[in-house]
């Protein structure tokens, strides 16, 4: 029986993956870091702290991983605050809004930084269908370890198994594997090319597909295509 659904931020419920990296080039540039993109692609689902961590070490900044996590994010608020551009992926804030209805326990855990996963949810008016909001800063170990997953799960006070997670990336995809989790992968294109592959379903929308596919799971216990 599945209790709780759980959400990615960036690319499942916003398409903010081509902001996030335009904005990280030209952060990138500014430093002196050379990165090709499909190595920056490899980065999307995880937290700012270790990508940043990564790219430190690489490239021996002087700035702090703190530091550079605090620029990377003021630089996002900033042009988020400015223009206005959160745009929702197609169908989700009317998905989120339905499956509130049939009383599931909803939350997102995404990498970004709560002050940004507050803002898009307020914005998008479903921050009253949400139970728990996760940051990726509230636990150690980055996706695609299953941390933030079974964070998640322990303040929704339901089990792993009871838990269906909504991913675009492959460090997403597989850290909700490695926490148990059944998982339905989204084929953003703005993603880059994602390996999916681990998930028990890949849908290329957030509609109704999506929600036939989650009343499926929770009529049919011990489903598992992977």
């Amino acid at each position: 029986m599945i209790k709780a659904v759980i959400f990615d931020m960036d690319g499942v419920i916003i398409d903010s993956e081509p902001i996030h990296i335009k904005l990280e080039e030209e952060l990138f540039k500014s430093l002196g870091v050379e990165i090709s993109e499909d190595e920056h692609l490899t980065f999307v689902g995880t937290s700012s702290y270790y990508m940043w961590r990564k790219i430190k070490e690489r490239f021996n900044l002087s700035q702090s991983v703190e530091e550079l996590v605090e620029i990377d994010r003021k630089r996002y608020l900033e042009h988020v605050l400015k223009t206005g551009e959160i745009i929702p992926i197609e169908g989700i804030t009317e998905t989120v809004k339905k499956l509130f209805e049939k009383e599931y326990k909803l939350a997102v855990a995404s990498s970004s930084p709560i002050d940004v996963i507050e803002l898009v949810v307020r914005k998008l008016e479903i921050n009253k269908c949400f139970d728990v909001l996760v940051s990726g800063d509230y636990v150690e170990n980055s996706k695609p370890a299953p941390d933030i997953f079974l964070y998640t799960a322990a303040k929704l006070k339901v089990k792993p198994h009871e838990c269906v997670v909504i991913e675009d990336s492959y460090n997403g995809v597989h850290g909700a594997k490695k926490a148990g989790m059944k998982v339905i992968g989204f084929k953003n294109p703005n993603s880059g090319n994602q390996d999916l592959s681990e998930a028990d379903f890949i849908v290329d929308s957030l509609g109704e597909e999506l929600l036939e596919i989650i009343d499926e799971l929770d009529n049919a216990e011990g489903v598992v295509r992977n």
